[in-house]
């Protein structure tokens, strides 16, 4: 049989885990991973927080439950073998209000359902033994929770996939898809590069990169950004973990908390309002083409029509320190405005259905040998070697 060769639309780290457990599974393969940036892991690899998800949140059977649990379990063993920068910390999910307390109970069952090792519910002394900062009446503590360097996970795997004979392949932004019938051709910034099977792991870009191969889109990614404070360093004594609250279900996002960092610091945050371009990491960033492909779907007004005060209000926060600072005072009230720096900033690529639906788990969309990863948010850089795992399953090469 004539040897294999596949095409990974995006080096993020899914798109990495990708190509280095295609490599793995069919040894001496044609891997070419087409990355349209100078250098890999740019967007949602680079500016997320480097929290190591245990699998608490997701429901039970879902894609996102089984890679997190899976996912994180992998990610610890490969930053061990690597010596990648990793702490595995825990992390505590905070209930501040008697109403939250259902919602904590929920998130326990669902957490052992998953598989997950360790938890345990915490009164309010033993919260604040672990973190004596942290306010709260109950909480979840999650001991497999960490924190890594997810930059350096992307530079490792880059080695691995480049020592198995697969190429990373940088500025090589994908414009089209043709099938020749025995071949893909990509068309790039970088030249035209030839292969069996396609693998789009394309984040912020994979809807488009999936219509560029089967002609559709079911879905469409939206932008969320998310914006960070930092403690200034003084104040970092404040958080000696993660400190979460515990998840609005009115809104699909975590909630501003509290992440030590692996190279040192603590972030506060992120809110999550919509971003005007896909990569738009400042509130002056817009994209006239992106803004439009998100305001000319009826999906999003949809959403905006079932969410509007807490989009107002999400908004209203990215422009107001005062406000932000008031949502972290509920985990931890000692904290002050003037302890704030401002941090950096985050776009998630978030698939949203036609009815205003935000995709929870994991989407895959299948074409003419390709497959295209189109929602891989959050726990999507936990669980990368694990999507991978799964890519190679569904490709079925």
């Amino acid at each position: 049989m004539s040897m294999r060769s596949f095409l990974v639309v995006g080096g993020g780290i899914v798109g990495l885990g990708a190509a280095y457990r295609l490599l793995e599974k069919y040894p001496g393969a044609a891997v070419t991973v087409l990355e349209k940036e100078s250098q890999v892991g740019r967007h949602q690899t680079g500016n997320n927080s480097g929290v190591l998800h245990a699998g608490l949140y997701y429901k039970p059977g879902s894609l996102k439950a089984r890679m997190a649990v899976n996912g994180i379990r992998q990610m610890i063993r490969f930053c061990q073998e690597n010596n990648v920068p990793h702490e595995v910390c825990g992390k505590l999910v905070v209930a501040t209000a008697e109403e939250e307390l259902g919602r904590l109970d929920d998130l326990f069952a669902r957490g052992n359902q998953n598989g997950l090792q360790g938890l345990r519910l915490l009164n309010r002394e033993e919260i604040r033994e672990i973190e004596p900062h942290a306010a709260g009446i109950r909480a979840i503590r999650v001991p497999e929770e960490g924190i890594v360097d997810y930059a350096a996970v992307c530079a490792r795997i880059v080695d691995h996939i480049q020592s198995g004979g697969g190429t990373v392949v940088t500025n090589a932004r994908v414009n089209a898809l043709t099938d020749d019938g025995g071949d893909w051709i990509a068309a790039t910034t970088a030249g035209d590069y030839r292969g069996q099977f396609v693998v789009n792991c394309a984040g912020l870009h994979s809807d488009r990169v999936a219509k560029l191969g089967t002609g559709t889109r079911d879905v469409r990614i939206i932008p969320f950004r998310g914006e960070y404070f930092k403690l200034r360093p003084e104040r970092q004594h404040l958080v000696r973990h993660l400190i979460y609250p515990v998840p609005d279900p009115k809104f699909p996002f975590l909630g501003v908390h509290f992440t030590r960092l692996i190279h040192g610091g603590v972030e506060c945050g992120p809110n999550a309002v919509l971003a005007f371009r896909r990569e738009g990491y400042r509130k002056t960033d817009i994209s006239l083409y992106d803004l439009w492909d998100t305001l000319s779907y009826r999906g999003f007004w949809k959403f905006f029509a079932k969410y509007p005060a807490v989009c107002w209000h999400e908004l209203q926060r990215s422009f107001s320190k005062r406000l932000f600072c008031a949502s972290l005072q509920r985990l931890v009230p000692e904290l002050r405005e003037e302890d704030l720096t401002p941090g950096g900033a985050g776009v998630r690529a978030q698939a949203m259905a036609p009815d205003g639906a935000l995709l929870q788990d994991f989407h895959f969309v299948h074409g003419r040998r390709q497959l295209h990863v189109v929602n891989a948010p959050s726990p999507g850089a936990t669980a990368s070697l694990a999507i991978g795992e799964e890519i190679v399953r569904e490709l079925n090469a």
